[in-house]
Formats: structure tokens, C-alpha cells, sequence
């Protein structure tokens, strides 16, 4: 069992109907047919939306996310429209809210790795290979690869494990033209976020991208290389051989596994509520990555 702790129920706004509830966001249609994204600043972990927020994370990720898609506009097209506040909608919307066009979405994670940890690890420990991609003898919790690798997986619904596919499975759910543009642009942009990110002293070790057809061309889509989606650790630190630390929900999780915290993983019961200490730092975190990756100052 899980899913979210507290389903909210979705605001009513004059002129929008409600389409989804997700982890993070909630998606809207206006009039006009595109799609309306909220950011909240819902936490989810472990396959589970907590019942605690952390401020100004649905901000973060929404102004995250628009310097990146600046940074890659030569690479990919994307889905933004606008930052406009529909008209009757909450104060609280604004900085969170993103109108995109409303594209035929492909129903593949796209994962690019450069980095070994995660479930890739796992997977790696037993067979050596990720996503049916043999990998070298002698890696380790965050080694370095060889090279990048697009390890797509499909998309799980809220409460559910996405799961890691090989490239051929990608191929034969979409085709093998859908599944070639899809590793080549996925390879593409992570090489071009990565290189960014070095330059501001982080490594992206891995991230994931969601894309989408407006007509024949390849748009990217969703929030892109934040922390909700891509796990950036400090260069000064980085030593392979154990966890790394850094600039995402880890500190939640880590709290959540811990003695601290009184809550059984592998038990069918919802997490409790994050003490503030917990949501003071995983709110600064958030806040450091993005400060650190764009050079502004949050404000």
C-alpha cells in the first residue's frame, strides 16, 4: 500500500477543469486547450506523497526548471507557453504555475545516468548490466561510467514503482524511430546539463526527462533537472565507494529510515509527519541547489 498520506482535494478555478492530481503538481486544461501545471510543494518519498510540505519547493522547482529550459533551448524545444496566473486563481499560483502546450506524451521515463547509484547499482551488483546494458568489472556506489547511458523505464502510476526497461522494450512500445529520438535526446541534453553543472562545482549524476509530440517534432516536457527529478552532488566531496551527499530529498529519506523517526518501510502504515528541523533543511537544500546551479540568489 501506498499513494499519497492526505489526498488534497484539487482547488476549483473559474474557466480550468481539473485533469490530474500527481505527487507534486496539479494539472489543469483551460479554454483554449493547453495545460495549466501547478507546482505544490508536496514531498513524496518511498512511493509515498507525506502528509508535511516543504515552502517554497513548488516555486523552486517551477523557476528551476525555466532556466533550464533557457539553457537547452538550442537542443530541445519545450512545452512552455506561458507563466501567466489564470484569471480567479489563487495568490498562491503565482511562481508556480506554467501554461505548455498540450502534447501527445510518450509513456517512457527517460533516464540518462553518468554516474552509478541508485537502482542502476542495484541492478548492477546482481548482473552487471543496467537496462541490459553491460557495464565494466570493478564499479562502485558512485563511480564514474565509461560514458552516458539512456536507461528509459516505465511510467508508474502515484503510489507505484516505476520499473526499468532495455532499450528494445522501449522500441517495442513505441517504435523503433520514437525510441531512437528519444535516446538521442535524452543523451543530448543530460551531456549539455552535465557540462553546465560541473562549471558550478555539482556533478548530475543521473536525471530523468519526460517528452512529448506537438505534431512530428520531439518536445521536452514536465520540470526538468531539479532535484524532485535529477540527483546533483557537491564535486568537492565526491568519492566514489559510498552514498554521496546530496541536493534532493536524501535528507528526507534518510530521516524517514532512521530510528528517529518510528516508521517501518516494509509496513503497510503511511509515513508520519517531517519534524520542522527535517523540513528546515530540505527546504535549504532545494534552495542551495538552485542558487548554486543558476548563480542567483533566492528571493
Amino acid at each position: 500500500m501506498s499513494g499519497f498520506v492526505e489526498k488534497p482535494e484539487p482547488i476549483q478555478v473559474p474557466g480550468l477543469v481539473h485533469l490530474h492530481t500527481g505527487k507534486v503538481r496539479e494539472l489543469y486544461q483551460n479554454e483554449a486547450g493547453d495545460l495549466v501545471m501547478v507546482a505544490s510543494d508536496r514531498m513524496s518519498a518511498y512511493d509515498w506523497v507525506l502528509p508535511t510540505e516543504i515552502p517554497d519547493k513548488g516555486r523552486v522547482l517551477t523557476r528551476l526548471s525555466l532556466w533550464w529550459f533557457d539553457q537547452l533551448a538550442d537542443l530541445a524545444p519545450n512545452h512552455v507557453i506561458s507563466t501567466d496566473v489564470p484569471s480567479g486563481a489563487p495568490a498562491d499560483w503565482e511562481g508556480r504555475t506554467l501554461i505548455c502546450k498540450s502534447l501527445a506524451m510518450v509513456p517512457v521515463e527517460c533516464v540518462a545516468r553518468g554516474y552509478l547509484t541508485g537502482s542502476g547499482l542495484v541492478e548492477y551488483n546482481d548482473t552487471r548490466t543496467v537496462c541490459g546494458l553491460a557495464l565494466p568489472e570493478g564499479l562502485e556506489n558512485g563511480s564514474e561510467l565509461p560514458a552516458p547511458i539512456f536507461t528509459p523505464a516505465t511510467k508508474a502510476d502515484v503510489g507505484e514503482h516505476d520499473e526499468n526497461v532495455s532499450y528494445e522494450e522501449v522500441a517495442r512500445q513505441v517504435g523503433a524511430d520514437t525510441a531512437a529520438q528519444l535516446r538521442q535526446a535524452t543523451l543530448a541534453v543530460y551531456s549539455r546539463a552535465r557540462d553546465i553543472a560541473r562549471e558550478r562545482g555539482l556533478i548530475l549524476a543521473d536525471t530523468k526527462f519526460e517528452f512529448g509530440f506537438d505534431g512530428d517534432t520531439l518536445v521536452l516536457a514536465d520540470e526538468v533537472l531539479t532535484p524532485d527529478s535529477s540527483r546533483f552532488w557537491p564535486a568537492d566531496t565526491w568519492k566514489p565507494g559510498r552514498a554521496q551527499p546530496s541536493f534532493d530529498k536524501q535528507y528526507v529519506r534518510d530521516w524517514l529510515t532512521s530510528a528517529a523517526s518510528g516508521w517501518d518501510r516494509a509496513s503497510e502504515q503511511p509515513p508520519p509527519p517531517l519534524p520542522a528541523d527535517v523540513v528546515a533543511a530540505t527546504r535549504a537544500k532545494y534552495i542551495e541547489a538552485y542558487e548554486r546551479l543558476t548563480g542567483t540568489a533566492w528571493a
